[in-house]
């Protein structure tokens, strides 16, 4: 038994047939059973990104490209180098962008509702990706990573040469070198405190995400417990209908057996 391919397998399957399936590659896993056993049930956000991973791989590798990307040239700002942001922002957002419109298609394909804790759960999830669970075996929404997988990085001072000053008309006196020089290093020292600022931002803005993230996270939980829940209900009334039915029936038996009796009684009195 290849285990790999099993598990791989069983974080494909409909949300509803995991917990069945698992316990039942458990029971076949050998020396691997108690870690089958031991795998999360993915919650309906984490299983909808492992479908983009299984099913639209190309959305999937050029988000988590768009990442690294985007994760590269925060890493070489922050290292005092220059980088273009700009670009790479708006090259990871329509990544995402694809990447969502993708995942709720895979969601709808398979009848599930998708609900705006859903969605947003997915969402942040996508945008924190690459996260440490192996691809396409997600059990929970991710926290957005952003500035957290920078920590430990400080703001390096600004190489020389990294930001220009307004040039200055040319002068022969000797005090020029010196003004523009201290130009430069005001803007420097600027840019560098603009940098920290959207930093700090950034790191906020990653917090309420997170937060957010949780929320959602656990509305889904509920809604998907709240659903087994419902479900366990309606094959408890079937089965209590099917009770009073059969209750029903043969009652019904019991009163005609009854009822030829205390026939047969009276015809013998009278005869």
């Amino acid at each position: 038994m290849n285990i790999d391919s099993e598990v791989d397998h069983l974080y494909q399957l409909p949300p509803g047939e995991f917990t069945a399936a698992r316990n039942a590659l458990a029971k076949t896993a050998g020396k691997n059973g108690a870690d089958v056993r031991a795998l999360a049930k993915p919650s309906l956000a984490a299983w909808a990104v492992n479908q983009l991973y299984w099913k639209r791989r190309a959305d999937y590798d050029a988000l988590v490209g768009a990442a690294g990307e985007l994760r590269k040239i925060h890493k070489a700002i922050l290292g005092g180098h220059r980088g273009d942001i700009r670009d790479a922002t708006k090259a990871h957002d329509a990544a995402v962008d694809r990447a969502l419109k993708s995942t709720l298609e895979l969601l709808r394909e398979q009848g599930h509702p998708i609900t705006d804790s859903t969605r947003q759960a997915i969402q942040i999830t996508l945008r924190a990706l690459p996260g440490d669970e192996a691809p396409g075996r997600l059990t929970q929404a991710l926290q957005p990573g952003g500035f957290e997988m920078l920590s430990g990085l400080s703001v390096a001072p600004v190489r020389q040469g990294s930001f220009r000053a307004k040039a200055e008309p040319a002068t022969k006196e000797k005090a020029e070198p010196v003004k523009k020089d201290k130009k430069a290093k005001e803007a420097a020292a600027k840019a560098a405190r603009e940098l920290r600022v959207a930093e700090h931002e950034a790191q906020r803005q990653e917090f309420e995400a997170a937060r957010a993230a949780r929320e959602a996270e656990k509305a889904a939980r509920a809604v998907e417990r709240a659903r087994e829940a419902i479900e366990a209900a309606k094959k408890s009334l079937e089965d209590a209908e099917r009770d009073a039915r059969e209750a029903e029936r043969t009652r019904d038996v019991a009163q005609r057996r009854a009822t030829s009796a205390a026939a047969a009684v009276a015809r013998l009195k009278n005869s």
